[in-house]
């Protein structure tokens, strides 16, 4: 072989190695990283349809808790409402023998969907009297949710507690589709 054609080939070596090399770089790992990425999109898109089929399967359940939910809302009339939760405590303190103190109720216009009914409750009783009257407020269909509970024993062997609650009422005043 000559010199001239051997330098030709090592020439043409080189420049097909660099292109090789180039082509690694500028080509086929973009072109992996691509796959990759599609991959691992195809795989959470997969996934949202799997959840979406999932929810619709369960669409008559959810609504009809819905509706249960918005059957047991306060009443948009702020009166009605407030009038509702009085007579829950009512009965909350009847069942419990818990003595309520003072009951101090609060509207707060949440937003243009819904606004809340905020009351904090101040009394005392015995331990079984105030746990009672948690568990029939949790229990209670309203809308409501417990946000603070203070408990405080009143004397030193701890038989009669101070209890502060603040719970707080849904009303949807917005569209209840």
């Amino acid at each position: 072989m000559k010199i001239d054609n051997r330098q030709k080939m090592l020439v043409f070596v080189a420049i097909g190695g660099m292109a090789l090399l180039a082509g690694d770089h500028l080509v086929i790992e973009p072109l992996i990283r691509l796959w990759k990425a599609r991959s691992e999109r195809i795989t959470e898109l997969t996934k949202l349809i799997d959840d979406g089929g999932r929810t619709l399967e369960r669409g008559p359940i959810l609504r009809q808790r819905w509706q249960g939910m918005l059957t047991n809302t306060l009443p948009a009339n702020d009166a009605v409402a407030e009038s509702k939760v009085i007579g829950a405590q009512r009965r909350w303190s009847e069942y419990s023998a818990f003595n309520v103190l003072s009951i101090k109720p609060n509207w707060r216009q949440e937003t243009d969907d819904y606004k809340t009914y905020e009351c904090r409750v101040d009394g005392t009783g015995a331990m079984p009297a105030v746990a009672r009257f948690i568990y029939e407020l949790e229990r209670d269909p309203l809308a409501l949710r417990v946000e603070d509970i203070e408990i405080q024993a009143k004397d030193n062997d701890g038989q009669q507690l101070a209890l502060g609650l603040r719970f707080t009422g849904l009303v949807i005043t917005g569209d209840k589709k």
